[in-house]
């Protein structure tokens, strides 16, 4: 039984709009809309990862599948669907009547009697798609089934367009490649046969890059048709690969995908009583997070050229980001028990530290880190120590990660990049100037910075006060304790202004001040953190997370579309984020003792992120919401942290 199934029955909406992804342990990814309909740049059968897991590379678009039934070649009956200007064609989706997601994506369709079934798979930890189709004519009755791969070999964050293109096809048999510039496509199926036969299908238009104010036009090429004309059922694989196409074994490779997940869970006994739950749980909806939570864990090579495992921050288009990494890491790694895979995400990050800095991104081309982040560092501490704390892994800790952590701290004391420093007079962080964004609020355009936060930042301080504990240096904790309170406390009926920078308060109501309270070590007292909770509960709680600015600021903004600028003004200033319900909740439980009536309410709380998981994109929750009801699901389909936040309560809540 599949972890998700959709009774299309032949509709188009709102089948349009709902997503799917499959990944590859790499980087690399399948996506599209249920009914197969493009509508990004980034959605396609094979996006393969280059460089993993970065140098994203989309390779094959998408099938073309045409039945043509009792030799009537004037009747042909296409199941795939495509967006153009003028209209959808074909209209596949009027044959679909259900799609099941799991380890493969599968597709039902019924087309005058005939029945045929559709089964995606991407090779773990291989650049390789695979593309099964059974065909049940029912009866004796010819048959002939067609399939056109059309391909783009191109950066996927671009388009490809036919002027320009330079693409070579070599044919056999049954195999085909095709290059344009330095990649190669190789096709293979295991029955049927090849035709060559070069074309281009111009103007594909994809409905969300319009909605996005980015280039939504495409053209694509087709090498040509495989072809299989059976009388009674039969099967015909297609395997699409970066490499020469060896000969692979559907059901082999599936149990090797398997097998490599559920070795990366440790055993059960190693693991304190919430973790081993994910890994033993028969609850539906732990393990349908816990497949999400593996759609982010990627490998990367540490620079020694070991091996390596990092975290991808969302899908379809971001790549490993530091802070992200972090914050998902106890969600995603170490609630599962994937403590192997911990240690090794830690280990990179770790061999990166430059000048008491973890990378804030690898470039998307070149693999090379950029230093750009005030506190993904420390949320490198936090990471480290709950690594700790559930591994008990005392010697990767004390060898390699408490020298990291050392080293934070004293960059962070001496000063490092972008005037990131403490104020020895304070103790507290300050960061920053007019023209940078280094906190996760980083929203910049054209040189416009729509949050600007520069200075004393709530949030930041809370995690240095936190990291400071963390690593026993009491003295120093309890200075920054009395001045982040003298610093950023406004009133019981406010909580704590959002960055102090001089004499200058913002007295913003935003979600960074639960920080100030989620993280086991609080800088506020008791009454302080009832405060912020009752504060953040009252002016950004939505069924789906919290907002990123209260409503009545007139700065709010409640919807996230168009032009980039458009979008960029909203990020944070209203736009719903998911993840934030982690902290949110933690806080809650906190001052409310974990009694079994707040128990109730944080899982009343929770559900509608994992109902999330039924709308936009198939087993994900999203980047973020819109600000304004319905709070339709914006930005990446996929995000680390807030299936990381989403899996580590239901874990703890026993959802």
């Amino acid at each position: 039984m599949a972890l998700f199934t959709i009774d299309t029955n032949g509709q188009l909406e709102p089948h349009l709009h709902q997503e799917w992804l499959l990944t590859n342990g790499l980087g690399g990814f399948a996506a599209s809309s249920v009914v197969g309909c493009n509508t990004r740049r980034y959605h396609g059968l094979l996006c393969a990862a280059t460089l993993p897991p970065v140098g994203r590379l989309m390779a094959l678009n998408r099938i073309g599948e045409i039945l043509c039934l009792d030799g009537d070649s004037d009747r042909l009956l296409e199941l795939s669907i495509s967006q153009f200007r003028e209209r959808f064609h074909p209209r596949g989706d009027r044959y679909l009547r259900r799609f099941e997601l799991d380890d493969t994506a599968r597709w039902e369709f019924e087309v005058e009697g005939v029945r045929v079934v559709k089964e995606l798979q991407l090779l773990w930890m291989k650049n390789v798609a695979a593309l099964r189709y059974t065909i049940d004519p029912g009866r004796p009755r010819k048959v002939q089934f067609s399939l056109l791969p059309f391909v783009s070999l191109r950066d996927f964050h671009t388009e490809r367009h036919a002027e320009g293109a330079k693409f070579k096809v070599e044919a056999e048999s049954r195999h085909v490649a095709v290059t344009e510039s330095s990649h190669t496509l190789h096709m293979a199926a295991d029955a049927g046969s090849f035709s060559a036969a070069a074309d281009w299908w111009y103007g594909h238009v994809y409905a969300i890059e319009t909605e996005r104010g980015l280039d939504d036009i495409e053209d694509l090429f087709n090498p040509g048709r495989f072809v299989l004309e059976t009388q009674e059922r039969a099967t015909i694989t297609v395997w699409a690969a970066m490499e020469p196409v060896a000969a692979f074994d559907w059901e082999a490779e599936l149990k090797r995908r398997r097998d490599a997940v559920a070795a990366a869970c440790t055993d059960p006994q190693n693991v304190a009583a919430g973790p081993s739950a994910v890994c033993t749980s028969q609850s539906v909806t732990i393990r349908k997070l816990a497949r999400a939570a593996n759609d982010f864990v990627v490998c990367r090579r540490a620079p020694d050229g070991s091996d390596g495992t990092s975290i991808i921050a969302g899908y379809p288009w971001f790549a490993d980001w530091g802070r992200d990494t972090m914050i998902s890491l106890p969600g995603l790694l170490l609630v599962p028990g994937r403590f192997a895979q911990a240690r090794q995400v830690l280990r990179v990050f770790a061999s990166y530290v430059s000048e008491g800095m973890i990378p804030n991104r690898f470039d998307d081309y070149t693999n090379e880190p950029h230093y750009n982040t005030v506190d993904a560092s420390l949320w490198f501490i936090h990471a480290a120590f709950e690594y700790l704390r559930l591994s008990h892994d005392s010697h990767t800790f004390g060898d390699i990660l408490l020298p990291a952590c050392r080293a934070i701290l004293e960059g962070y004391r001496k000063g490092t990049r972008f005037h990131i420093a403490m104020d020895h007079r304070d103790g507290l962080i300050s960061q920053g100037d007019a023209t940078t964004q280094l906190t996760w609020m980083d929203a910049k355009y054209d040189g416009i910075v729509f949050t600007p936060r520069q200075g004393k930042a709530v949030e930041i301080n809370a995690l240095w006060y936190h990291a400071l504990l963390l690593m026993n240096e009491r003295e120093l904790a309890e200075q920054v304790k009395q001045s982040f309170r003298r610093v950023f406390w406004i009133s019981p009926f406010r909580g704590l202004c959002d960055v102090v920078n001089s004499d200058r308060r913002d007295p913003s109501s935003r979600p960074n001040q639960i920080f100030a309270v989620s993280l086991a070590n609080s800088p506020l007292d008791d009454s302080q953190q009832r405060a912020v909770v009752e504060v953040v509960r009252r002016e950004l709680l939505s069924p789906v997370g919290l907002h990123t600015l209260a409503r009545g600021d007139v700065r709010y903004h409640g919807r996230y579309a168009g032009p980039q600028r458009q979008r960029d003004e909203a990020y944070h200033n209203g736009t719903i984020w998911p993840w934030l319900i982690g902290p949110f909740l933690d806080a809650y439980l906190r001052v409310n003792q974990r009694s079994p009536e707040s128990m109730a309410q944080a899982r009343r709380w929770l559900k509608p992120l994992i109902e999330q998981m039924n709308e936009q994109c198939i087993g994900q929750v999203p980047e973020i919401c819109e600000g304004n009801p319905p709070h339709r699901p914006v930005g990446c389909f996929a995000q680390a942290w807030s299936v990381a936040e989403v899996l580590r309560l239901a874990v703890e809540l026993g959802v």
